[in-house]
């Protein structure tokens, strides 16, 4: 027990300041989310631009993030502060997109009324941001920040070690580090002290920090958007905790839900209030930046290389699809039960959420050495694992907050006429969580394509040991690509990826959204 105690410090003290780098990059895009978040929602010319770009920006895996981290800030601030600040920017690019689409959607679903007291009264920019726009925001935002700080402990591992070519960074410190060489050296009592240390940060975490900023969202916001959450003196410590922590998930907004939209979605909100334009823009944006990069990295006698690059683009894109979608139809066998017996079966709603909330916060990149040693480092199991546990909570706590505002009506006309059985199932759940399910497997899939740099090759420790490596994927080829610096086939592979992401959900997802919307709502 004494041995074990410097060794407990010592992960206590790398979990401190790894959670004060996922701090500092969720303060910094907060403020860039807020601001950006507005301005797009206020500017349709900002809107018709942004909202593509951001678009392509959220489906890039935070690999297409490490050559600018390198060149901007390890270059520019060399030693500890350009890695630590390279660190904190890469964090940033895993959490800022859905924070800046939820006040966007908070924005563009404003009341009229509010933006005409603004012109009654003559407000400038300064006091229509402090009692209009910031308070609107707060309630979608503090929902958006949960989501945006599991997704920065997916990736905090990943960015703590980042390399291209023969150069390598790490930080010194950090429980990201820390647990991977731990996994990797076999010290698994160890590896276990720092994981339960890094899930008790977790639950800390997520009962003060996110807690305050919900009752600091609902106290500041405006009326309209919801009244402060009712106090639960009569009830029981675990329950109040049940309460709160149910708050992360789910939206807080009491108004009924438009027939095109669910509350939570920030996709719902950007395929129902854009002109055809908007819908192909993206593609077109993601070809131009394209082009421009390759121009830009590009050397003589490189483009040579292009139509065998493409096609070995095209193969690893083609089994990773196999494998991403092999293992979304299994999320969904399991999500649609599950959301469904929750929702409508069961009376204890808010524990299930809690339980649910605490296991989908310890990311899949944490539990790597567990996983590969379950499945007996066999690679492909190790990536179904990874790709499941990256999409399934998506679907589920998108079901569930979509169902919120269900017309209770439906389920006394089942009561009443006594549906049962499979005709339940048919003409009431499954109907009626059609809308939180599309959506919430949109956002699923596109967590899965970039789960797909960890899922499909990982590797830790000083002496950078394979975790796991499957034979032919997407997101092995990136990883290859970066370490061997060879960016313009890495461009390659990102602008197919993107194109393949944006076509799917352009010609998709869409079109099953707009088929769904407002059933039973």
């Amino acid at each position: 027990m004494v041995a074990i105690l410097p060794e407990a410090g010592l992960l206590v003290f790398d979990t401190i300041v790894s959670w004060g780098r996922m701090l500092l990059a969720l303060g910094v895009s907060i403020v860039l989310s807020i601001f950006v978040g507005i301005w797009l929602a206020r500017s349709k010319r900002a809107a018709r631009l942004g909202l593509p770009i951001i678009d392509i920006l959220q489906t890039l895996p935070i690999l297409a993030f490490f050559p600018i981290a390198i060149y901007i800030f390890v270059i520019i601030l060399p030693g500890y502060i350009g890695i630590n600040a390279a660190v904190v920017f890469l964090i940033i690019t895993s959490m800022l997109w859905n924070m800046i689409f939820g006040v966007y959607e908070a924005i563009k679903t404003l009341p009229t009324e509010f933006a005409d007291l603004g012109h009654l009264y003559k407000l400038n920019v300064y006091q229509r941001l402090k009692n209009i726009y910031i308070p609107a925001a707060l309630p979608r935002l503090s929902e958006q920040m949960s989501l945006s700080w599991a997704v920065g402990l997916f990736y905090l591992v990943t960015s703590e070690i980042f390399s291209t070519g023969n150069a390598k960074y790490q930080v010194s410190n950090g429980i990201g580090v820390a647990l991977a060489q731990l996994g990797v050296s076999g010290d698994y009592l160890s590896y276990i002290l720092g994981l339960v240390i890094f899930i008790a940060f977790v639950i800390a975490t997520r009962l003060t920090l996110f807690t305050w900023f919900d009752r600091f969202a609902n106290r500041y916001a405006l009326e309209a958007y919801g009244e402060p959450p009712r106090r639960h003196g009569t009830e029981g410590v675990i329950n109040a905790i049940t309460h709160r922590l149910t708050h992360l998930f789910t939206s807080r907004n009491p108004r009924p839900a438009h027939k095109n939209e669910t509350a939570h979605s920030r996709w719902a909100a950007k395929i129902t209030a854009h002109s055809r334009f908007f819908e192909y823009a993206g593609l077109a944006v993601a070809c131009a930046i394209a082009v421009v990069v390759v121009l830009a990295y590009a050397r003589p006698g490189t483009f040579a290389s292009v139509p065998s690059y493409e096609l070995s683009v095209m193969i690893a894109l083609a089994v990773s699809f196999l494998r991403v979608w092999g293992a979304f139809v299994v999320v969904l066998a399991v999500a649609i039960p599950l959301s469904i017996y929750v929702v409508f079966m069961s009376s204890h709603k808010n524990s299930y959420l809690l339980v649910f909330q605490l296991i989908a916060s310890v990311p899949a990149t944490i539990l790597l050495p567990i996983i590969v040693s379950g499945v007996d480092g066999n690679a492909e199991a190790t990536a179904f694992i990874v790709f499941f546990l990256s999409g399934i909570w998506y679907i589920v706590f998108s079901v569930i907050a979509s169902t919120k505002y269900l017309n209770k009506s439906i389920l006394e006309v089942k009561r009443i006429f006594r549906v049962k059985g499979w005709a339940a199932w048919k003409l009431v759940y499954l109907r009626a969580i059609l809308p939180g399910l599309i959506t919430g497997s949109v956002t699923a899939i596109a967590a899965e394509w970039n789960a797909s740099i960890v899922a499909e090759q990982f590797s830790a420790g000083p002496q950078n040991t394979v975790v796991t490596s499957v034979g032919v994927g997407i997101g092995k080829l990136l990883n290859t690509t970066l370490s061997s610096g060879n960016l313009l086939l890495m461009l390659i592979a990102l602008v197919n990826m993107t194109a393949m992401i944006i076509l799917i959900n352009t010609f998709i997802w869409k079109k099953l959204y707009d088929k769904v919307a407002g059933v039973y709502t």
